[in-house]
């Protein structure tokens, strides 16, 4: 039984916006499974009113679009331990309609979603090619990457760049030892989505998926456990619903 709790024994790697949400919860999965896990986040600590971290996470502050912030994190995990898997969680929306959405705000989502997330796989890259487990990258993404929500237009406009980000990359470094999927999370407690929620919005989400209720990061931990694991070597260049079956359901 030990073994298959602690399946990832030996791996190091670098999760960023581990301070709460969804990176919290995947950060805290994949140290109970046995990773090294750096949690990157802008305030290097975990939120208020959540619980501890696993022993095996350590909070690093940094701001993704920090490019000389994150080269220094990326060369000092990677010179002490290497760097085994990355998980692009990291990112940020904000509600307006599209035909009043400022540019420079569209251009910060962009870049923190999408520019950002591109040049942190740049970095891991040569730590990534030389894991002798085989590198792994996994972006979380988003059913805004495949379905359009009125008000976040810049959002899922980046969320679709990642899904093509993630299988460029795939083909690219098929042949370096790295494979790189995506993670789309269906509704899940974060502070993200609670930006944009008010009861109509929930009432309306809960309705259009089959579960009727909304998702335990948990889940979202575990799907990028097994993306991590060995048992994903030969998976790369998808994408992973994690939704309650939301994006399935017809009507």
């Amino acid at each position: 039984m030990e073994h298959q709790t602690q399946d990832l024994q030996g791996r190091t790697g670098i999760v960023t916006g581990g301070s709460s949400g969804i990176g919290y919860a995947i950060s805290n999965v994949l140290a109970s499974a046995g990773a090294h896990v750096y949690a990157v986040s802008r305030t290097g600590a975990v939120h208020d009113g959540l619980g501890p971290c696993h022993e095996n996470v350590t909070h690093v502050q940094g701001d993704v679009s920090d490019r000389s912030r994150m080269g220094e994190i990326v060369e000092k995990i990677g010179r002490e331990s290497g760097i085994d898997f990355l998980v692009n969680n990291a990112g940020i929306t904000k509600k307006c309609r599209a035909e009043q959405f400022p540019m420079d705000d569209f251009e910060h989502i962009l870049q923190v979603n999408v520019s950002s997330l591109f040049q942190l796989c740049q970095l891991c890259y040569p730590y990534l090619k030389q894991s002798k487990y085989k590198g792994r990258i996994i972006n979380i993404s988003s059913m805004a990457a495949h379905l359009g929500f009125s008000e976040v237009v810049p959002y899922c406009t980046s969320k679709a760049a990642v899904c093509g980000m993630t299988r460029g990359l795939a083909v690219e470094w098929a042949n370096d030892n790295i494979c790189v999927n995506s993670i789309a999370p269906g509704w899940f407690p974060s502070e993200m989505s609670r930006q944009v929620m008010t009861n109509e919005r929930k009432a309306a989400i809960l309705s259009r998926m089959p579960v009727h209720a909304f998702g335990d990061t948990a889940d979202l931990g575990a799907m990028a456990r097994f993306l991590i694991g060995d048992g994903a070597a030969y998976i790369t260049g998808q994408d992973f619903a994690v939704d309650g079956g939301a994006l399935a359901f017809g009507f």
